[in-house]
Parts: C-alpha cells; sequence; structure tokens
C-alpha cells in the first residue's frame, strides 16, 4: 500500500462558491423530487375522484319544505 498526500494531509479548502453551487444543486433536486411527487398524488387523487364520481348513481336534490307560519 502506497502513501498518498491525502493520508498525511488534510484536502485544500472548498471554494465558498463551490459550496454554494453544490448547495444549490442539492436543493433544487430535493424541491423537484417533492415536487413530482405532489403532482404524482395529486393526479392519482383526481383520477379515484373522478371515478368514484362516475360510478355513483346521481341524487336528485330534495325538495325544500315550506315553513308553517307562526300564529
Amino acid at each position: 500500500m502506497t502513501a498518498t498526500k491525502d493520508q498525511f494531509f488534510k484536502p485544500s479548502r472548498v471554494s465558498a462558491t463551490d459550496k454554494l453551487a453544490t448547495t444549490d444543486k442539492a436543493a433544487r433536486e430535493i424541491i423537484a423530487e417533492e415536487a413530482r411527487r405532489f403532482d404524482t398524488k395529486t393526479e392519482r387523487l383526481r383520477r379515484l375522484r373522478m371515478e368514484r364520481d362516475a360510478a355513483a348513481p346521481e341524487e336528485k336534490p330534495k325538495k325544500a319544505r315550506a315553513r308553517k307560519a307562526a300564529k
């Protein structure tokens, strides 16, 4: 096993722009994944609601009763 400089010395400092780019990329990936999950869930629920509404028989609206006049 040969010795390398990484075993003896700390790696060089990462620039602030590199850290920012890495953080930005990770955040955007997380946000995109959450948006994808949200859209998938919304589509699934919308499809199920449409199927449920199509299968349910239409209900006739009930007639409102007339109130009795007070004496």
